[in-house]
């Protein structure tokens, strides 16, 4: 593994994936199911010419050529498409629908699991940095939890079901950009659905002339995020790879202030913490980076 490739392709794609948190806002008057739609249908098509500029393409035939001998894979495929699937739609859904801060606390819940499936099912270890790391951002997160009594179902099916899907792909040997294309492919009849069900497409477009670019521009940075994300996750170990979603939710933090939500004051004690924890993994990263003292 390349720990530091890892870690720089993770933070550019969180950097992607929260510029997209807020450009959906743009597609207006799109709603939230049709910018899903549009989403995969521009997502699929580039990242097929991606995969076939970097010599990608054999993973989708040699998963394909899996079929026959793991039966299997024709229940594990569409599961961890709609798995994914879910996670698209709702991340686009909210923004839209004042429900950004509900799926910014799912992000930051979702390191804590991701950390826990690491550790229980891989058997792997934290440094004392990330230890402690984890430490406050699971205070944040039990304070946030007091407070509410709950947690919303925005929060918890982000910080449920990407681990779920996580683990499905890594157990099956799906971790790869093949695995990937083929859950778009099989989100794209769905997508077509919810673009062309509401009708009057091409009357929305031109009414809306800026669309016409703004909903490509939205499949290519989509396309781009998903692909540094997964190619984050082969140089990672699955605890690391998990913590370094925080940086993920600060950015929708940022994004939701923009979008007119606001931090409830005692809300604090639970972000705090959190940027704290993110504080420690970059103090973490930096050290790394410092070459080792020679001996005198």
């Amino acid at each position: 593994m390349n720990t530091r490739r890892g870690v720089a392709l993770s933070v550019m794609a969180s950097c992607l994936f929260a510029g997209m948190y807020f450009y959906a806002t743009l597609l207006h008057p799109l709603d939230g199911e049709q910018v899903f739609g549009w989403r995969v249908i521009f997502t699929v098509p580039l990242m097929t010419l991606f995969m076939l500029r970097v010599g990608e393409w054999a993973r989708v035939t040699e998963t394909m050529a899996r079929l026959r001998a793991e039966p299997l894979l024709w229940v594990v495929l569409p599961l961890s498409s709609a798995l994914l699937g879910v996670q698209l739609w709702l991340f686009l859904w909210a923004p839209m629908h004042q429900m950004a801060l509900d799926v910014s606390m799912g992000y930051f819940i979702l390191p804590l699991v991701m950390v826990l499936v690491g550790r229980v099912l891989y058997r792997e270890h934290l440094s004392a940095w990330q230890s402690l790391a984890t430490a406050c951002a699971a205070a944040g997160v039990l304070h946030e939890l007091w407070r509410e009594g709950r947690f919303s179902w925005a929060s918890v099916l982000v910080a449920l079901g990407f681990p779920a899907y996580f683990s499905l792909r890594k157990h099956f040997r799906l971790d790869h950009m093949g695995g990937l294309w083929i859950d778009m492919a099989l989100t794209l009849p769905v997508g077509l659905w919810f673009v062309v069900s509401q009708g009057q497409v091409a009357a929305t477009l031109t009414a809306n002339p800026s669309l016409t670019w703004l909903v490509p521009g939205l499949g290519l940075i989509s396309a781009s995020a998903l692909a540094l994300y997964v190619m984050a996750g082969r140089h990672l170990p699955f605890g690391l790879f998990g913590l370094l979603g925080y940086v993920e939710p600060v950015l929708l933090l940022v994004v939701a202030w923009v979008l007119g939500e606001r931090l409830a004051p005692a809300q604090w004690f639970t972000y705090g913490p959190v940027w704290l924890a993110v504080g420690l993994l970059i103090m973490e990263g930096f050290l790394s980076l410092r070459p080792p003292k020679r001996e005198a």
